[in-house]
C-alpha cells in the first residue's frame, strides 16, 4: 500500500513571537539531525552495525530529558527530521555518493517538516480556517494562499 503525501507552500505572516518558535524549531531539529548523524556514525565506527530510525526515536525521549529546551518545540517536528536523516542513509547507500554531511546555521535554506495527527479536522494539530493555519507549538498563523 503506498502512502500520499502532501505538500503544500503558504507565505506566513506570523508574529514576532511566532517568528521566535519557527527559529527555535529549526534549531532542534537542526540538533536533534547532527546529534544522530554523529550518534549513528559513532555507533559504525565501534560496532560495525547502524542505528536504525526506530532506534534513534526510541533514544529521542532520553535526548528531550537531557535536553530540556527540546521540549519546547513540535515532537512531530523533530521525528520527522529523523525519518529524513534515515531516508538520506538509505540514499546514501543506494547511490554511493558522499557521506551527510552535519546541517549547519548558515545554510541559506532553513526549514522543518510537521506531520499532521488527529483523523477529525477539528481535533487535527495541523489544520486551516479561512486564511489562518494552526500549527504545533505555534498556534494560528495568518498565510496568503
Amino acid at each position: 500500500m503506498n502512502k500520499v503525501h502532501r505538500a503544500y507552500s503558504f507565505r506566513l505572516y506570523p508574529t514576532k513571537k511566532q517568528e521566535r518558535q519557527f527559529r527555535r524549531t529549526i534549531g532542534c531539529c537542526r540538533f536533534v539531525y547532527n546529534h544522530f548523524l554523529a550518534r549513528r556514525k559513532e555507533v559504525y565506527e565501534r560496532d560495525g552495525t547502524t542505528l536504525n530510525q526506530y532506534a534513534c526515536m526510541r533514544e529521542l525521549p532520553a535526548l528531550k530529558q537531557r535536553y530540556p529546551w527540546l521540549r519546547e518545540v513540535d515532537s512531530t517536528a523533530l521525528q520527522r527530521t529523523l525519518e529524513e536523516l534515515n531516508d538520506a542513509f538509505q540514499r546514501f547507500f543506494r547511490e554511493k555518493k558522499g557521506y551527510l554531511h552535519f546541517k549547519s546555521k548558515k545554510h541559506l535554506k532553513q526549514s522543518y517538516t510537521s506531520k499532521r495527527n488527529g483523523k477529525e479536522n477539528d481535533k487535527a494539530t495541523i489544520r486551516i480556517e479561512g486564511s489562518r493555519i494552526r500549527l504545533p507549538k505555534v498556534g494560528w498563523v495568518k498565510f496568503a494562499k
